[in-house]
C-alpha cells in the first residue's frame, strides 16, 4: 500500500466520522456536547452508530455498557433498544455515572426500556450478574475495564451473544497505541493482550476492525 492509498484511507475515515456526526440524533449530539464540556472526550460517532446497528441486527434486548464517561455510546444503545428490553450502564467514575444517570432520568418518561446505571468497577459488579442473561456487552474507557469484562463474557452472554471492545487499537490521544510497538502505555499493553486472549478463546469467533479507534468484535458460539 503506497502513501496515496494511506492518505485516501485517512480521508475516508474523516469523511465517515464527519458524516456520522452530522447524522447524530439531537439527544445524542446534546449528550456529546455535555460530556465534552465536562472534560469527558467521547469516542467515534461512526463507531457508536455501528454499535447501535449491531444491537438492532442481533435483536438484542438485554445490553451491558461498560465505560468511563462513555455517554454517547450508551445513548446510542438506548435508542437501539427502541423502547424495549434493558440497558445496564456500568462506570467506576463519579463524574461518568452522574452524566449517565442524568441522561437516563431525562429519558425515563419517554421510553419503556429499563435503564440501570451502576457506579462500580467492572471486576466488582459483573460477577454479581445472572449467567446467560445478556445479548450484548460493549466495553470502553479505562484499560482495566477490558480484561475484567471478557473474563465474565462467556458466563454472562447468551448463546450467539456479542461483545464489542471499542478503542481496541488504543490510538485515542497522544499515544501510537497498538500500532506502535514502542508504546508501552497501560491501554496499549492491555489491548495487545486482550486481542490475543480473545482470538485464542475457542468459545468465541472474533474479528478486529479499524472502525473508530479500533473495534474488536467477539461472537459467542
Amino acid at each position: 500500500m503506497d502513501k496515496t492509498q494511506y492518505t485516501n484511507l485517512a480521508k475516508a475515515w474523516e469523511f465517515a466520522e464527519d458524516h456520522a456526526l452530522q447524522r447524530e440524533a439531537r439527544p445524542v449530539a446534546a449528550a456529546r456536547e455535555v460530556a465534552e464540556r465536562a472534560g469527558q472526550p467521547q469516542g467515534s460517532a461512526a463507531q457508536a452508530q455501528l454499535l447501535a446497528l449491531l444491537a438492532r441486527i442481533t435483536g438484542a434486548s438485554s445490553v451491558i455498557a461498560i465505560g468511563t464517561g462513555s455517554l454517547v455510546e450508551t445513548m446510542q444503545l438506548v435508542h437501539a433498544l427502541n423502547g424495549t428490553g434493558q440497558l445496564t450502564a456500568v462506570d467506576s467514575t463519579a463524574q461518568g455515572i452522574a452524566m449517565i444517570r442524568k441522561a437516563f432520568s431525562e429519558l425515563q418518561d419517554n421510553t419503556d426500556t429499563s435503564l440501570r446505571a451502576v457506579n462500580a468497577a467492572a471486576s466488582v459488579f459483573l460477577p454479581r450478574l445472572n449467567a446467560n442473561d445478556y445479548d450484548m456487552i460493549v466495553v470502553a474507557g479505562d484499560a482495566a475495564n477490558y480484561a475484567a469484562t471478557f473474563a465474565q463474557a462467556s458466563r454472562l452472554l447468551r448463546s450467539h451473544g456479542l461483545i464489542a471492545f471499542t478503542d481496541a487499537l488504543a490510538t485515542y490521544g497522544d499515544h501510537g497505541g497498538v500500532l506502535d510497538a514502542a508504546d508501552r502505555s497501560a491501554k496499549a499493553v492491555a489491548m495487545r493482550e486482550l486481542i490475543a486472549t480473545v482470538e485464542e478463546d475457542e468459545n468465541f469467533e472474533s474479528t478486529l476492525t479499524p472502525d473508530g479507534t479500533g473495534l474488536l468484535l467477539a461472537f459467542k458460539k
